[in-house]
């Protein structure tokens, strides 16, 4: 594993107990020191299941095959101590609604304080100091008054800060974002990716954002991983995601993103329905919504290739199909 490399998931693979095929299947992806990577597909393509694998969060009777290694070291072989180090410390995940996170009748003071204590640190008086101290570093301001408050006092933006602060309190070296800006409105969510982006620059976070906006998975990721049914059928430079996409979902999916002052482009949505656990089959899991898809694509699984430009893409027909014709916007380009 190269020594910047800081998560390195491979050939993953997850069942639960009544599943007639696996949650994950095969995935394989890495996170550099200081990289974003984003991870982007339909809702129950297995994004969230990944990032709460890195933390060996599964559910009871869960089966999980593979290496998931942060820094070196496998999360599925770690002892109960060492599992609950690697959560308090060397990960930290956000998710999409920061109200979840927060007890409503508490003070926000209270809940990073809970996460201090987590690190070990048993100084009360240091910790409220460090507490204002992340508040200030999240960009919330008047940080001394903001400890005092409740949830129900602050926006959606400034809690999603909050909780930021917490996931930092034990300066972890991966953070996982899980829709961690979907539910704000777009000036808030612009402010917490570029709050993300400068913790990234000045800490060195590596950073898994999981997100179902390719637009924004474009402008913000260095590289990005496209999930269907369980497994990563796609993988680019995301600077290259809307002129070299190669996968058919993905292009599918390009082909159903709106864009800002595009609009004489007809959307196209993607036929039928993703897979449920329930879904069996034998060959390419998109074959049955795939508009180039033949007879053997329903029997023959695809693996993952290299493709012109870099990357990697998981389908049988890639020598017939061209990328997308889609150019990547100036916007797409000056947001990185």
């Amino acid at each position: 594993m190269p020594h910047d490399t800081l998560l390195d998931i491979e050939h993953l693979n997850l069942l639960l107990p009544g599943a007639a095929r696996p949650v994950l299947a095969d995935v394989s992806l890495r996170v550099a020191a200081g990289e974003v990577v984003g991870l982007v597909g339909e809702s129950g393509s297995g994004k969230s299941t990944t990032a709460k694998a890195v933390l060996n969060l599964f559910p009871d009777g869960a089966h999980a095959e593979g290496r998931v290694r942060v820094a070196g070291e496998d999360v599925l072989s770690m002892a109960a101590g060492r599992l609950r180090e690697h959560r308090a410390r060397t990960v930290a995940m956000v998710h999409q609604d920061p109200r979840s996170a927060l007890n409503p009748v508490r003070r926000i003071g209270d809940f990073l304080l809970e996460r201090l204590a987590r690190t070990g640190s048993a100084d009360r008086r240091a910790d409220r100091a460090r507490a204002v101290e992340l508040l200030d570093a999240v960009g919330l301001p008047d940080p001394e008054r903001r400890i005092r408050q409740r949830p129900h006092e602050l926006s959606g933006g400034m809690l999603q800060r909050v909780v930021i602060a917490g996931a930092l309190a034990a300066e972890p070296r991966l953070l996982l974002a899980d829709e961690a800006t979907s539910a704000l409105d777009v000036t808030t969510q612009a402010e917490i990716l570029a709050l993300l982006r400068n913790l990234r620059e000045q800490r060195g976070l590596g950073l898994l954002f999981i997100t179902h906006d390719l637009q924004l998975a474009a402008a913000y990721c260095d590289r990005v991983y496209v999930m269907y049914a369980g497994r990563v059928v796609e993988e680019q430079r995301a600077h290259r995601l809307f002129s070299g996409a190669r996968h058919p979902y993905t292009q599918g999916l390009l082909g159903c993103s709106p864009e800002l002052g595009e609009t004489s482009r007809p959307l196209r949505p993607i036929p039928g329905r993703p897979p449920s656990l329930a879904d069996v089959f034998t060959g390419c899991p998109f074959a049955a919504r795939c508009e180039h898809a033949d007879a053997a694509c329903e029997t023959w699984r695809p693996e993952p290739a290299a493709v012109e430009g870099g990357g990697t893409a998981a389908c049988r027909r890639l020598s017939d199909l061209s990328g997308p014709a889609r150019p990547a916007t100036e916007t797409t380009g000056s947001a990185r």
